[in-house]
């Protein structure tokens, strides 16, 4: 059963379209600046300032017909010493059982907020729920009176799709590294730790990115 989902979520990622992509970063760029630029509905810039990295995944595609199934890839940036580190591509992928016909288009962002978190995520791969817990964050005036519960978990995930922005647990979905991402975006192959952990200097396309990382 398991390889079958496995195997059903690449087929939903082929079906959907979703392939390497020029505007990717862009995207990202937009996703981080509208989830976290609003003053009452958005990630706090309290928890932003505290999270050790950031993975932004615009458009995880969602597809099912008897069986579900999610797929998406972006990036991830940890903080250093006077900024952030460069982007590294990141995949997410899950499935789900069950009768669901459609599909949708969803907004991910997660916070790593330790380093132990960090090193579990950048491992070969990391599931959720069962290489550690993935809380749902709170949004704006919410996150004031989570505080105390929110800095007890290693990650903190927000969704947004079809306008709806809230915390989500991201429970049984995958997530790693993306070495095509990060061939496709710096020239050569280049491992996931040496990225984001300051020894590669970011590349222009990511020059928005950065910015946008920066202002928060």
């Amino acid at each position: 059963m398991r390889n079958s989902v496995i195997a059903l979520v690449f087929l939903v990622a082929a079906s959907l379209g979703v392939r390497a992509d020029n505007g990717r970063l862009s995207d990202a760029t937009a996703v981080l600046q509208e989830m976290a630029g609003s003053a009452d509905a958005s990630i706090s810039k309290d928890l932003f300032a505290k999270a050790e990295c950031v993975v932004i995944i615009p458009g995880v595609k969602k597809g099912a017909i008897g069986f579900g199934g999610q797929y998406g890839r972006g990036y991830m940036a940890c903080r250093q010493k006077g900024g952030w580190s460069a982007p590294s591509g990141m995949r997410i992928e899950g499935g789900s059982v069950g009768f669901q016909i459609g599909g949708s288009s969803t907004d991910v962002i997660l916070f790593v907020m330790s380093g132990r978190g960090v090193d579990k995520l950048l491992g070969s791969k990391f599931t959720v729920g069962a290489d550690a817990a993935v809380a749902a964050g709170p949004i704006g005036r919410q996150a004031s009176a989570q505080t105390d519960a929110t800095m007890h978990a290693e990650m903190l995930a927000w969704s947004r799709s079809r306008g709806v922005f809230a915390g989500v647990s991201l429970q049984g979905s995958t997530l790693r590294t993306d070495g095509a991402e990060n061939k496709e975006l710096y020239g050569k192959d280049l491992a996931a730790k040496d990225i984001v952990r300051g020894n590669v200097a970011p590349p222009a396309a990511a020059k928005e990115l950065m910015a946008a990382l920066g202002r928060y």
